[in-house]
């Protein structure tokens, strides 16, 4: 997944971070600080426990420094079991300029639900993850960090991996009406889909 996020380009150098929990424990495995996601392996992982946030395996390197917004949101949302914070680009840009990203397709709507943004808060801090951890604790699964990222989480890897593409994925539509001039009359995904979607009778492939 970390390759492919960076293909994507959803995150520079050594941007971003990801952590899975363990199924089972009340431990998660988080990237450590500094790593890069196209160069993951073994050693670029760190387990900490979530009840106190310590490290609780051998591991020489730190934890990422967003460990706080990791933590957070676990504790918030037991039914997630993965977190992925990334920078992209699109979903940035249009938070820079104030823009609302829209939900165009199904895939937006069904994947998507929602999109909240929180306001800014200097990375890596408490305040961050608060600010995360509430805006997701009503279900919301996509959290804007205004000006610094998103963290999008979801019931494993994939799905997390899945959202965060299409977030930017909309985000892009979203510019590229912008630029025609036609944001402003830019519609989301139908309101008889989304409906359905929130009712359960409706899926996607």
């Amino acid at each position: 997944m970390g390759s492919e996020v960076v293909r994507a380009g959803l995150v520079v150098g050594s941007g971003g971070n990801l952590s899975a929990r363990v199924s089972g424990n009340g431990d998660f495995w988080v990237t450590a600080a500094g790593t890069w996601l196209d160069r993951l392996d073994r050693s670029a992982f760190v387990r900490v426990r979530i009840a106190d946030g310590a490290t609780v395996s051998d591991d020489t390197h730190p934890p990422t420094s967003e460990l706080p917004l990791h933590l957070a949101t676990y504790r918030r949302r037991p039914d997630v079991a993965a977190i992925v914070h990334l920078h992209p680009q699109a979903v940035l840009l249009l938070d820079a300029l104030g823009e609302q990203i829209r939900l165009v397709t199904t895939d937006h709507a069904f994947y998507l639900r929602r999109v909240v943004t929180t306001p800014f808060r200097l990375p890596g801090t408490a305040e961050l993850a608060d600010e995360a951890a509430a805006a997701a604790a009503d279900g919301t699964n996509c959290v804007i960090l205004s000006r610094h990222g998103c963290s999008v989480v979801a019931d494993s890897v994939e799905l997390a991996h899945k959202r965060a593409l299409y977030l930017e994925e909309a985000a892009r539509l979203t510019y590229q009406a912008l630029a025609l001039g036609r944001a402003g009359t830019l519609p989301d995904c139908p309101p008889e889909f989304v409906r359905a979607v929130e009712a359960g009778t409706q899926s996607t492939v």
